[in-house]
């Protein structure tokens, strides 16, 4: 069996599970809206700005650890960026599921500077989950080749979505009452 055939389950798997997030998502914010439920989780926003922060930072960290050729903290520090980013995205949904869209309250300007952070980071934030898992997937198989290549577009778009992430929050917060 050649390489390429033998990664075919894992390019399958990651290609579902991607579609899936996607799916899962676009239906929370697009079509299922607010929920009635009996849990408050306003204070999640802040939570999960600060998960894309430590991503960001732990990101950061990574990319200079494996500059300096210290690839096992290079390892903690990647896998620890994609812990950060998972609960990010669950409590995203999370929240999202309770609370339904938040829209943005400024206009003139400032909503077309939110409008254009926005798009940038949702459809650059697309690419995020099926790029890691890839970039993990040949880590571990210690293909480092593939691994750098990926990694090389992955992470100025992980690092990206993840400071545009804080950037949305303080400007929701700046502009949305209540």
């Amino acid at each position: 069996m050649t390489t390429a055939t033998s990664d075919r389950p894992f390019w399958l798997f990651n290609a579902v599970l991607s579609a899936a997030a996607l799916s899962f998502l676009a239906y929370i914010l697009m079509l299922r809206g607010a929920h009635t439920a009996s849990v408050d989780l306003r204070f999640m926003p802040a939570v999960n700005a600060s998960f894309n922060a430590l991503s960001a930072t732990l990101l950061t960290a990574g990319w200079l650890s494996i500059r300096r050729g210290a690839r096992t903290v290079h390892k903690y520090l990647m896998v620890s960026a994609f812990v950060s980013s998972s609960l990010f995205l669950v409590g995203y949904l999370t929240y999202h599921w309770v609370h339904g869209d938040t829209k943005f309250g400024g206009h003139g300007p400032i909503k077309l500077v939110y409008l254009l952070i926005l798009a940038s980071h949702v459809l650059l934030s697309m690419a995020v989950v099926p790029m890691c898992l890839g970039s993990f997937y040949f880590a571990w198989r210690q293909r480092f080749a593939i691994h750098r290549r990926i990694g090389r577009v992955l992470l100025p778009i992980w690092l990206y979505v993840s400071v545009t992430g804080v950037v949305i929050f303080f400007l929701l917060r700046a502009y949305t009452p209540g």
